[in-house]
C-alpha cells in the first residue's frame, strides 16, 4: 500500500506549462497524484512538453479569466488541491501595456477562487504571489517580511499585490476558502525556458554565442532560490493546509536571504566558462545603463516558514549554477541536433 500523501490526490495546476508549474507537475506525477492542468496555448518551449510530462497529465486549454471555462472545469472534477500559478510574468510586458497582465493576474485569480466557493472537495489552495508584491522598500528595511504592507507601484507588482488581497478576502470568514499565499524570490534552475529571465538569458548567450544584452547597470540586488527548494515548499504547504484548515489566510515567503548583485550573477556564469574578457565587455556596456520600472533591491526573509515547519533552502547558489548550466547544455545540444535534421 502506497502511504505517500499525494498518491491519487486529484490536483489542478493553473499555468502547468510554466517553469514552476512543469517542475511541480513532474514531481507530483512521480508521487502518483492525478494531475490536471490549465494552459493558455500549446507552449512548445515548455518543460512539460520537452520531458513529455504532458502525457501523464490531463490538460485544459483556455484563459484562466474566462469564467465559463473555469466553471466547467471545477464543476466536472473533484479537485482536492489547487495550485494557482498561472500569471503573466514579464515585467517589461506589464510596463509597456498592463491590460493583459491585470487580466491574467487579477481577474484570473478571482475567477479561479470565486468558482471554488462552497466547493466541499477543496481542502488546499496555494496561490502564487511574488516578492514584487511588496513594492519598493529601502535597503535598510530588507529582507522582506510577511508583515510588510505593499508599496507596489509598477504594473506587474500591483497585479500581484491585488491578487494577494483577493486571496485574503476569499480566505476570510466570509468565504472561508482554504488558501495560503506564497511570495517567493527569483526562482532559477533546470527547465526555465522563458529566455527573457536573467539566468536563462545569460546561459543561452554563453552556449549559442549570442551577445548578452544587459538591461541595467547590474547594481540591482536580487535573491535567487533553486527550483527544487520551491517545489518542496509547495508540497509542504499544500499538505499542511490540507490537514490543518486553521492555516488558511497565511502568507509565507521563501528565498535564501542572500544578496546577489545582477553583475555578480553575470560574472559567476562567465567565470564558469572562463570568459572573463567577455564579461569585462559586458561591464562596460552596463556602466551607463539605467533600469526603469523595476525595484532596485529585493531579498527575502524566510524565518516564518522555518518557524512554522522547519523549512530552509537546501541548495547553494554556487553549486546549482553549474548543475543548471549543464542542463541547458544538454537542452541546446538536443535542439541543435533536431534543427540539423530538417
Amino acid at each position: 500500500m502506497n502511504k505517500n500523501f499525494f498518491y491519487k490526490k486529484k490536483i489542478l495546476i493553473t499555468g502547468i506549462d510554466g517553469f514552476v508549474g512543469s517542475n511541480l507537475a513532474k514531481r507530483l506525477v512521480v508521487l502518483g497524484a492525478k494531475v490536471s492542468g490549465i494552459i493558455q496555448k500549446k507552449n512548445k518551449k515548455s518543460l512539460l512538453n520537452y520531458e513529455k510530462i504532458n502525457k501523464k497529465c490531463h490538460l485544459y486549454k483556455g484563459d484562466i479569466y474566462n469564467n465559463n471555462f473555469i466553471k466547467k472545469i471545477i464543476k466536472n472534477n473533484k479537485f482536492e488541491i489547487i495550485f494557482h500559478l498561472a500569471a503573466q510574468v514579464e515585467v517589461g510586458v506589464a510596463n509597456y501595456d498592463p491590460f493583459d497582465t491585470w487580466e491574467s493576474n487579477i481577474r484570473g485569480t478571482y475567477t479561479i477562487l470565486n468558482n471554488l466557493i462552497k466547493n466541499k472537495n477543496i481542502k488546499s489552495i496555494i496561490v502564487a504571489s511574488s516578492d514584487k508584491s511588496y513594492g519598493e522598500y529601502p535597503k535598510k528595511h530588507l529582507p522582506y517580511k510577511e508583515s510588510y504592507l505593499s508599496k507596489a507601484i509598477y504594473p506587474y507588482d500591483v497585479s500581484k499585490a491585488c491578487a494577494d488581497m483577493i486571496s485574503k478576502s476569499y480566505s476570510s470568514k466570509l468565504f472561508n476558502l482554504p488558501i495560503i499565499t506564497t511570495r517567493f524570490a527569483n526562482i532559477y534552475g533546470p527547465g526555465q525556458l522563458h529566455f527573457s529571465a536573467l539566468i536563462p538569458d545569460i546561459i543561452k548567450s554563453l552556449i549559442t554565442g549570442k551577445k548578452f544584452i544587459p538591461r541595467g547597470n547590474g547594481n540591482d540586488i536580487r535573491d535567487y532560490v533553486f527550483i527544487d527548494d520551491i517545489i518542496d515548499v509547495y508540497l509542504l504547504l499544500s499538505k499542511k493546509l490540507y490537514k490543518n484548515q486553521n492555516l488558511k489566510g497565511e502568507v509565507f515567503n521563501a528565498g535564501t536571504n542572500q544578496q546577489h548583485k545582477v553583475r555578480e550573477i553575470i560574472k559567476k556564469f562567465y567565470s564558469l566558462n572562463n570568459q572573463t574578457k567577455e564579461y569585462q565587455e559586458i561591464l562596460q556596456k552596463m556602466k551607463n545603463k539605467k533600469t526603469t520600472g523595476e525595484i532596485n533591491n529585493q531579498f527575502m526573509d524566510y524565518s516564518k516558514l522555518n518557524k512554522f515547519f522547519g523549512w530552509k533552502p537546501k541548495h547553494d547558489f554556487n553549486t546549482t549554477i553549474k548543475t543548471t548550466y549543464e542542463w541547458y547544455e544538454e537542452y541546446f545540444k538536443k535542439i541543435f541536433k533536431e534543427v540539423s535534421k530538417l
